[in-house]
């Protein structure tokens, strides 16, 4: 069984024949989730470092005596509760990986795909690419989704189409190689070039 997703090419009116097993399966919302989660963590820096009493400089004799100062009985002067102690609950380097392996990683980007396709946000375009690096004629052939979140597939890098989106606000251009799910879900219309349809499949099929 194969599925046909509509182009916006005048030269394939009828559309451009998927398989299945790639934009044909259902939509697992709890894998989804978690491929979402999983990506956006692996984003985050995790380099936030805070001294605890440890660490900080100083601090080696006590004060002042136990008794008869008239003050209140101190340990070190590296103290959390002094001006230049260390922190309670200090923040230290971390890593905010998820474990998510790679059959999990697809299943999930196939069940993406799939809704988009199921939703009508899928579109094949191989006429996308402006002839020079120019915002206005990029404009020109995404008039039609102006008020939309696009993201645009594409096979390769071009710097005609990359030059071209920069100035868009609303429009993410990407290779197939690094398409990720938090964009793909964000999109209101995934314009992808029929090349990049052929080798999504053969990454995730």
């Amino acid at each position: 069984m194969n599925l046909i997703v509509p182009t916006t090419n005048n030269k394939e009116a009828d559309g451009v024949t998927v398989s299945d097993s790639v934009f044909g399966q259902e939509f697992n919302q709890p894998l989804v989730h978690q491929l979402v989660v999983a990506y956006m963590a692996a984003g985050r820096s995790g380099t936030k470092k805070q001294k605890t009493r440890a660490e900080v400089s100083g601090g080696g004799a006590k004060p002042w005596k136990q008794k008869g100062s008239g003050r209140a009985r101190a340990g070190s002067s590296r103290s959390p509760l002094w001006r230049t102690g260390g922190t309670t609950f200090a923040a230290t380097n971390r890593s905010y990986k998820q474990k998510l392996n790679r059959k999990m990683y697809r299943a999930g980007m196939r069940s993406i795909l799939s809704e988009l396709l199921r939703q009508d946000r899928l579109v094949v375009n191989d006429d996308i690419f402006p002839i020079a690096p120019r915002t206005k004629e990029l404009t020109k052939k995404i008039e039609n989704y102006q008020d939309d979140k696009i993201l645009i597939i594409i096979e390769a890098f071009n710097d005609n189409i990359l030059l071209a989106a920069r100035n868009l606000p609303n429009v993410e251009v990407c290779t197939f190689i690094s398409l990720s799910p938090v964009s793909l879900v964000n999109s209101d219309k995934v314009i992808v070039t029929s090349q990049a349809i052929k080798l999504i499949e053969e990454r995730l099929g």
